[in-house]
């Protein structure tokens, strides 16, 4: 009974992941439903501009909401993005009935950002709700853990030995001082007091440098989110640049992070040197500066000045990091001979999943090698 009860799930199971119309495999109307919405986005070939789907987006809408009754939201965000590159219907983002039945993620905001010069007025707020719902829910998970990872590097890294008294770390200058404890009367005399460094003081410059080409969309999301996190550290002062083959300031916009993406203008060509000759502009503290590079590293522009304007600025004491890519992949395209370069003049290089991201800033902030960092990670740098 069990054994002919497992080969039936099995037939059941195959036919779905098949596809067809096999006569000796009847599908329950459950079962036919969740069929004909596979069939619908793998049944066509890739770069069909319709597949089974239809040309009109109501029809896609419809499709849209079927996966999500059938599949969970998981599965749904990677229908979502096969249908993206399958069949071709970014355009139809651009209708509103689009855009309220899919389910948000970071790939849906990615593309959203690349279609927003040639969004009509009617489906920009609806578009803006949408990135905006991602973000906080990328805020609501992100936060926490980089505020935590840099607070606490920056504690542990600053010294003051001679706080005023709303700088005084009690706790540590407590612990520092039980040797000193007055039985008499039951006090601690505290010879060493302990700071967290001066008040309304930026104790590290960290400047983002975004690429924002067509293939770094997901990591300009998680990165612009970070940025606006760091912005509201007031112990360190954050800077965001983006860059395709020319190079926009979004500091001012860093208070909200949905203004920062929609700031951004996703594809185009690549000018990294153009972006490193802008940053070296807003080094002021070399040595408590950390830059972070956010690129592939395809250098569109003039790639022998790109290196000797990373090697200047590495030289006059700035920590500088290259992320190959922030995102969920962990597995990125890259220049290897211009990574290698930059590798042999002391800027690590490597992708980093954005769960980390809070580790490798408290890691910088400690100064302690990020290759020893990066190894126990267990990521892989080059």
């Amino acid at each position: 009974m069990t054994n002919d009860f497992d080969r039936t799930e099995a037939a059941r199971r195959w036919r779905l992941v098949l596809g067809g119309t096999a006569a000796d495999t009847p599908l329950a109307p459950a079962d036919l439903a969740m069929d004909r919405a596979l069939d619908a986005l793998y049944g066509a070939e890739p770069g069909t501009p319709r597949g089974g789907l239809g040309a009109s987006a109501p029809n896609v809408a419809r499709w849209l909401g079927d996966i999500r009754q059938y599949f969970p939201s998981t599965v749904v965000q990677v229908m979502q993005k096969d249908a993206l590159d399958r069949l071709g219907l970014q355009r139809m983002l651009c209708e509103p009935e689009m855009l309220q039945a899919v389910e948000p993620d970071v790939h849906l905001v990615a593309t959203l950002l690349s279609l927003n010069r040639i969004m009509p007025n009617k489906t920009r707020s609806t578009a803006r709700a949408v990135v905006s719902k991602v973000v906080r829910e990328l805020e609501a998970k992100l936060a926490s853990p980089l505020r935590q990872a840099v607070t606490g590097s920056l504690n542990r890294a600053t010294r003051n030995r001679r706080p005023r008294h709303n700088e005084i770390d009690w706790m540590r200058t407590i612990r520092a001082n039980l040797k000193h404890w007055q039985p008499d009367y039951q006090t601690i005399i505290p010879e060493t007091r302990i700071g967290f460094g001066r008040k309304g003081q930026s104790l590290r410059d960290i400047v983002l440098c975004i690429d924002q080409s067509g293939s770094m969309a997901p990591s300009v999301v998680y990165a612009s989110v970070f940025a606006a996190v760091l912005a509201s550290i007031r112990a360190v002062s954050t800077s965001v640049v983006v860059f395709d083959t020319a190079v926009v300031d979004l500091t001012p916009l860093l208070s909200d992070p949905v203004e920062v993406l929609f700031g951004t203008q996703l594809g185009g060509g690549t000018d990294i040197n153009r972006a490193l000759a802008y940053s070296q502009g807003l080094v002021r503290r070399p040595k408590d500066t950390i830059f972070v590079l956010i690129s592939d590293l395809y250098e569109g522009g003039r790639n022998d000045e790109m290196l000797r304007r990373a090697a200047a600025m590495i030289a006059s004491g700035v920590q500088f990091i290259v992320l190959l890519a922030l995102d969920d992949q962990g597995a990125p395209s890259y220049d290897k001979s211009n990574a290698a370069q930059l590798v042999a003049m002391g800027a690590p290089c490597f992708a980093c999943t954005p769960d980390l991201f809070p580790d490798l800033m408290a890691a910088a902030i400690k100064r302690t090698s990020l290759e020893q960092w990066a190894a126990k990670a267990g990521i892989v740098h080059v």
